[in-house]
Order: structure tokens, then sequence, then C-alpha cells
């Protein structure tokens, strides 16, 4: 690292908090500080991950080529952990993140999928036998899988699978066919060249007949050649706006024979002579492995915002721009307050979703244990808050990634920046996983089925339906954060009570309740999403407050600040609603701006401490813009001079079709 650049370096002399004590706060505790760096310097330690071309000189094929090489090396590492003791199955969402947030693989790696659903979905849906046989070889990585669900015809809409798996007696096998081209799965990544096995969701046929979707271990490749095994057509589907690293892949099945044990039978099994037996739990329990997965997105959505971020920032620190004031010197861009505006109600969100994600992990533990004493009274509650925040997380960061590359001018524009990469990689967050609409409409049906059975018995995260239906909640409107959360919430409730009257007025109409819902479609996304709102901002603000003194009173003075600021941000987004559902007056919306504005003058001296905070190292960030060092224009020239068309001062098209075209030979 060369000399710091003076304007960022006087940034954090003035930061009135001691930025480490932020980094601890965010890892949780000193410790898991320490293991992070640990695992980061393990990560960068091996120098042939930081070898060759630049990714986005490389064509396709050889993305992914070089994307496979790195990622060999990277799971090496893995073992390497594994064999220190500091890699292990109870640690998984933190090797998972670690894994996926590194620079090696910045645009995704063909390994993802293996770790965050191959392995998982063994997990939650595989007998202990079957565990046993194939998590230890996963888990090794000596053997690679992926999950294919999603269809070419058909995605969120499971049920309509057309992937076939009929059961013969007989052999004691099951029958995989792909009846329709719309029936090949598309999309799962690593299945297009990497993995040599995979998790196939399909239509289970027994004794003539359907007993709906059911997952089966496929044995796609063998595992000495690699070639696709007979019966199975399979490869990449090409290029992508982001995830180009990824050979997502599709795959068809001509009578593909698999053995009876490879279905996958915790809840749910074959017996020999075809006979189906039923867990009745079964399908509440598989939504087991879809909310690890959302919990897992919601915290990538944290680390890709804190990159953008602190990318962001860091420029707008060094950046000089234009003239406030005749005269003098070209302030800062950072100092502009519509750069302000866009840039720190990302820092903030990066706090709200994390905060929310712990919440949301912790009732996933919660829920996962009650499960195990057959208790499932919360289990419609968890799936309905991960669908939710799903959705809007991955909406939101999407929206703030795409901020911070428009506040960084042109020079965001480079892939260099690495704000380009960044928000291709989420906003395909928006749509994998469950499509964010459909998402929302699934915890819409949880709310308004809330409503309408009375409002006895409420889980934790709608306890506020209570209050905010009870007579003067919310009469008055109050300027504060407790005030904005109690007009969010009465918005939320308004909404849900909107939605209801209006299915209701659609089927007394004569509408049938499918067509009702479909036409209520609207309201009912954004009912969900106010809801989600409320869980955010009522989280956040709940966790800031309950800090004790163990955190110095400046560092919660800042975080408080951000919480302010984020309730203070979506207020006014959501101004049209609240000036339908609440009591709010055109002055109190000019206080709300004003405070607002206040607040974002009392951030700015800490914006800079504040992302330096998210302790994310240059080998990590690899961002031209975003260097601890703040060095943009001689990165940015360096980053250029890599670039292959200036590896000769001519370029042979010159001779070949340039010169011949001027001179009228052509």
């Amino acid at each position: 690292m060369g000399e710091v650049n003076k304007d960022l370096q006087r940034e954090r002399d003035n930061c009135s908090f001691d930025i480490k004590v932020l980094t601890t706060f965010i890892d949780g505790t000193p410790q898991k500080t320490l293991e992070r760096k640990y695992r980061e310097k393990i990560m960068l330690s091996e120098k042939e991950l930081s070898e060759g071309v630049a990714e986005e000189y490389l064509s396709h094929k050889e993305r992914y080529e070089n994307s496979v090489r790195k990622s060999v090396i990277l799971f090496k590492l893995v073992r390497r952990l594994q064999e220190e003791g500091r890699s292990n199955i109870t640690n998984y969402r933190d090797v998972i993140s670690g894994l996926l947030g590194s620079s090696s693989t910045r645009d995704g790696s063909p390994f993802g999928v293996h770790y965050i659903m191959f392995m998982p979905a063994i997990l939650n849906q595989g007998t202990e036998e079957q565990q046993m046989t194939w998590l230890p070889r996963a888990w090794n990585c000596s053997i690679i899988g992926s999950y294919a669900q999603t269809e070419l015809g058909h995605g969120t809409f499971i049920r309509g699978l057309e992937t076939i798996a009929t059961y013969d007696p007989d052999t004691k096998e099951f029958v995989l066919h792909s009846p329709t081209l719309t029936s090949y799965k598309w999309w799962p990544g690593g299945l297009g060249h990497t993995a040599n096995y995979c998790i196939v969701v399909a239509q289970l046929y027994t004794k003539g007949q359907c007993h709906g979707i059911h997952s089966f271990i496929v044995q796609v490749r063998d595992e000495d050649t690699h070639v696709p095994l007979p019966g199975i057509k399979v490869g990449d589907i090409g290029a992508k706006l982001g995830l180009n690293s990824v050979d997502n892949g599709f795959l068809g099945f001509d009578h593909l024979r698999i053995p009876r044990d490879h279905m996958l039978m915790k809840h749910a099994q074959v017996l020999e002579d075809g006979t189906y037996v039923r867990n009745a739990r079964n399908t509440k329990l598989n939504y087991g492995a879809m909310v690890f997965v959302r919990v897992v997105i919601v915290y990538d959505m944290v680390n890709y915002l804190s990159k953008a971020v602190t990318i962001a920032t860091r420029y707008s620190a060094v950046r000089r721009q234009s003239q406030l004031k005749e005269g003098e010197p070209e302030p800062q861009i950072l100092d502009y307050v519509t750069q302000q505006h866009k840039i720190f109600i990302g820092i903030a969100a990066c706090h709200a979703l994390r905060l929310t994600a712990n919440m949301l992990w912790e009732t996933f533990h919660d829920v996962t244990e009650q499960l195990v004493d057959g208790n499932l009274e919360r289990l419609p509650e968890l799936h309905a808050l991960a669908c939710c925040l799903k959705a809007v997380s991955t909406a939101d960061t999407t929206m703030y990634v795409e901020r911070c590359r428009l506040a960084c001018g042109g020079h965001g524009y480079m892939q260099s920046s690495n704000l380009p990469m960044t928000y291709g990689l989420v906003t395909a967050a928006c749509t994998y996983e469950g499509e964010n609409t459909v998402l929302l409409l699934q915890t819409a049906r949880y709310l308004v089925k809330t409503w309408q059975t009375g409002m006895e018995n409420l889980t934790p995260t709608l306890a506020y339906f209570k209050t905010a239906s009870s007579p003067g909640f919310c009469e008055r409107w109050e300027n504060s954060v407790d005030g904005i959360v109690r007009g969010l919430q009465k918005v939320a409730m308004g909404k849900v009570a909107t939605c209801v009257k209006n299915l209701k007025k659609h089927v007394d109409s004569g509408m049938s309740p499918e067509d009702a819902w479909n036409s209520t479609s609207v309201q009912l996304v954004s009912a969900a999403e106010a809801h989600c709102r409320v869980i955010i901002t009522s989280t956040f603000h709940d966790e800031v407050r309950k800090l004790d003194a163990s955190v110095p009173p400046e560092v919660r003075l800042v975080l408080q600040q951000l919480v302010e600021l984020y309730a203070l941000y979506w207020a006014l987004e959501k101004l049209n609603d609240l000036l339908l559902y609440t009591s709010i007056s055109s002055h109190d919306v000019d206080e709300l701006q004003y405070w607002y504005e206040e607040l974002l003058a009392k951030i700015r001296p800490n914006a800079v401490g504040l992302v330096d905070a998210f302790d994310i190292i240059d080998g990590i960030l690899q961002s031209t813009l975003g260097a601890y060092d703040g060095r943009v224009y001689e990165r940015l020239m360096d980053e250029a001079l890599r670039s292959p068309l200036n590896a000769e001062p001519v370029n042979q098209s010159f001779h070949t079709h340039l010169k011949p075209f001027m001179q009228g030979k052509l």
C-alpha cells in the first residue's frame, strides 16, 4: 500500500469513534473478528488466486475455467481450515460467507450451490443413513453437487414441475424422465460442467399414482472421466448479466434409472414393493432447506452492500469536483448533500439488514428445534418472515448498490470499480430461490389468514397487529423513531385490512377466491412489503436501543444516528402510505425532512470511519475506487494498462480492416 490520499486520511483522523470497536460490534465478538481475519489471511495467502489475466478480459469459456482453477485452490484452503478445527458444519454459515465473499469468487463460484443447497438439502431431507453416506463425501468435496429444481418452463411454482420419477418395483429403481423440452432443468449453479451429482426435484409416481414433488440424489457424470452418464443431457446455459464464473446448467433425462435409496426419505418413503409412506408433516418440514437458503441470501446482501458503500464513500472522499462557492477549491463530492443522500442510507441499511438477518437466523434455529419436538406452530411465521426478508433485502440492496454506482459517476461504470459486477450479483438474487413478487405474495397469504382468524395467539412478528388495531393507536403523529415505527405498523395493518376487505368485495360480487386474489395481488404485495418494513425498522431500533455500557457511548451515538436515518428515509419514501393511514400532517413532513438533512450532516464526519469499520481489506474489495489508500487515479491507470488492447501499440485490426477502409480500398 502506498501513501494514503490526504483527504481520505483526514476523514479518518476526524472520526469521532473507535473504528475497531464498531468492527467488533459488527462481527459479534472479538473472537469472531480474529477468526474472520484469520480466514481472510488464509484465503489471500495463495498467490495463484490473484494470478492471470483479469476476468473481464476473458471469454465465457476462459472465465469458467479460471473460476474452477481458483475454486479448487480456495476449497483446498477450506480443507486446511477443517484440519485445523476452524471449519466444520457447526459454523457452516460463517464458512459459506467467508468463501463466497472472498476476492477469488467475486463473480460467484461453481462450487457455491454445492455448499448452499446440495448439502443443506441432504441435511434437511435425508435420513440419518443417507446423511452418513453422502455428507462426508460432499463436505470433503470428493463429490461436487448441484440442486436442480427450476425448469425451462416452471420456476417458483414447483407444483407445476414436469420432470417425472416413476418407481419400478421389479428392479427397485426410480426412472427419471423429461417428457418435454420445458421439463428440462434450467439454471442450477455448477451443473453445466462442474457437478457430478445433483439433487433433482421431480414428480413422484408409484403404482400409477402421483404423490407430488420429491427430491432425489442423481449421479450426473462419471466420477473418473466426468463424462455425462447415459440417459443424461447436460450443459451450460450461456452468458448472463452477472455470475458468469458460475456454470449454470440445463439437465434432461431419458428414462434414467437410479437406485431406490437415492430418493431422500427423511419425510416420505417408497417401500420396495412401491408402497408410498408419507410423514404427515412432510410438506411443512421441507420448508427448512428453502428457509436456510433465504437466510444466507440476506447475509449475502449485507456483504455485497458493505462493499458497495465502502467503495462509494471512499471514492467520494477522494473525488473533488465543481464549486460550492465561487473562488473556493473544488470540494470533496462527499460534501454534497445529494451525494450523502445516495450513499448514507446504504450504510444504515447494512446494519439494519445484518441485525434483522441475525434475528431471522435465531428464529430459524428456534423453530427448527421446535420441529424436532413436533411443534409446527411457528413454521408458517418463519416461512412468511424468510419470504419477505429475502424479497425486500434483495430489492433494496439492488437499489442501494445502483445508487452507489451512480454516486461514482463515470468511474463507477468501470468494471475495475467492482460496482457493475456487484450490481449483477445482487440483482440476480431478486429472482433466484423464489422470485420476489411471488415470495411477497406468500407472505401476504400468511398476513391475510392471520387477520381473518382474529387477533388471538398472534406470533411475535405479528404481535403489533393487536396494538395497531386498538382505539387511539397512533392517533396523534409523533416525529420520533418510535413514532415512525408505530406509523409503519399502522400502514402495514391498514394495508392488510384493506386487502381483506377488497378480497371479500370481489368474492361477494361473484368472483372465485382465486380470481379475487389475483385482482388484489398488487395491493397484497404492497401489504407484505409494508409488513417487512416494520420488521426491519423495529428490529434495527430495538437492537441498538438494547446496547449496554460495553459499547462506548460514541459508538452507540453513531449507531443511533443510523437508526434514525434509516427510519426517516423510509418514512419519507412511504409518505403516500403514511398520509393515507396515519394522522401525519404537512408540517410533520417538513420537520421530518429537516431532521433527515440534519442527520446527513451529523453522519458526514464519520462516513469514512463507518465504512472502514466493515473492515473489508483490499484483496477482497477488489476495487480501483475503494482501496484503503484512496489512490484512485493511479489504480485506474494501472488497471487500464492491464487491458490486452494495450499490449501492443497498433492492433492488428488496423492493418486488416481500418487502414483499407480509410484508404477506400475495401
